[in-house]
């Protein structure tokens, strides 16, 4: 298990992350997506520390917080030393039915920080991550609340998750500006049949020094190798819970190649898409969530998996995203510095 630094930090995590959705959750989405009890998600926290995982990300609203309690109940049942694991959260999402119980408010940051670190049993949370972008709340008043929690050593590190490249690039020139916690990261979303990002995001993170975590490696198991290209063949999550979307139409050509390289390679379908995300240079760390011990071991293989030149130009031409301006016009007119 390789340890990656985590954007321009001193932060080391391992390439892959361990995700809690599926930790608890009786009602709703969180029903159809975990429903995991203490035991079951204290047997996929050793598998993951014994593989080498540092690096377990979660959020306040994953089965309204039960998702935070388990998961601080395991590291304290399985005997984990702090400075052994690195815990990421988020906050964003409605934690009550009142105005002012959701959003990345000054107000909800400072109360659900707290809170959080109440269900997971901590005394502070190694990346703090603002879970999607709030239209209502100017960036300024977000950024010096996380600000605030760094300074009062509640938080040591802050993130970003499902932002646009502007947005993100408008946090860091406030921060910058006004000399307030730097931002370190971005969870998004990107896959063999999601490369959206490769347009702004990426090209922004590496030019920022920004680290990426890909949340949804597997396309919400469409990738797993479960299904075919029409999502269809089983009878997993995607069954009651279709999402990430996902264009069908390309994406019987990307599991048809995926399957030729885990042939060649001895490998699974879903070792081939995580694998390549770990061949990418702006990916640092890959979140993989589980529902059993030799469901997160199989992913974990993926680390094992060395995709070659060849391997990897098969899966960019099925994969690729078409042209868009400016993007051509920026190919072609920069022709001359090739």
């Amino acid at each position: 298990m390789r340890m990656r630094q985590l954007g321009h930090s001193g932060l080391f995590v391992s390439e892959l992350c361990l995700g809690t959705m599926t930790f608890g959750g009786n009602e709703g989405m969180w029903s159809q997506i975990g429903r995991l009890g203490q035991d079951e998600a204290d047997a996929l926290v050793k598998t993951a520390l014994d593989a080498g995982i540092n690096f377990i990300d979660t959020a306040n609203v994953y089965a309204g917080g039960e998702s935070e309690r388990i998961l601080g109940r395991s590291l304290q049942n399985l005997g984990v030393a702090r400075d052994d694991v690195v815990v990421a959260t988020k906050v964003l999402g409605p934690m009550g039915a009142g105005p002012n119980a959701r959003g990345a408010s000054r107000s909800h940051i400072l109360s659900q920080c707290k809170q959080s670190l109440q269900r997971l049993g901590l005394d502070h949370i190694d990346l703090y991550q603002i879970h999607g972008f709030d239209k209502a709340v100017p960036i300024e008043e977000t950024l010096e609340a996380l600000d605030t929690l760094v300074r009062h050593g509640h938080v040591r590190y802050l993130g970003l998750s499902n932002w646009a490249a502007w947005q993100v690039m408008k946090a860091v020139g406030i921060a910058e500006m006004r000399r307030l916690a730097p931002i370190l990261s971005l969870q998004a979303y990107y896959t063999l049949v999601g490369r959206d990002l490769e347009r702004d995001i990426a090209p922004m993170l590496q030019s920022e020094g920004i680290g990426l975590m890909v949340w949804s490696p597997l396309a919400g198991g469409y990738l797993s190798g479960k299904y075919d290209g029409e999502g269809t063949g089983a009878d997993g999550r995607r069954a009651t819970f279709d999402f990430p979307p996902v264009d069908r139409t390309r994406g019987g050509a990307v599991i048809a190649a995926m399957r030729e390289v885990a042939d060649a390679r001895g490998c699974t379908v879903a070792q081939v898409a995580l694998s390549w995300l770990l061949h990418q240079s702006v990916v640092t760390s890959v979140i993989i969530g589980a529902r059993r011990p030799e469901q997160l071991s199989d992913n974990i293989g993926a680390t094992k998996v060395e995709l070659s030149a060849d391997d990897l130009a098969k899966l960019d031409a099925v994969s690729r995203l078409p042209a868009e301006y400016p993007g051509w016009m920026l190919e072609r007119q920069g022709a001359y510095r090739d």
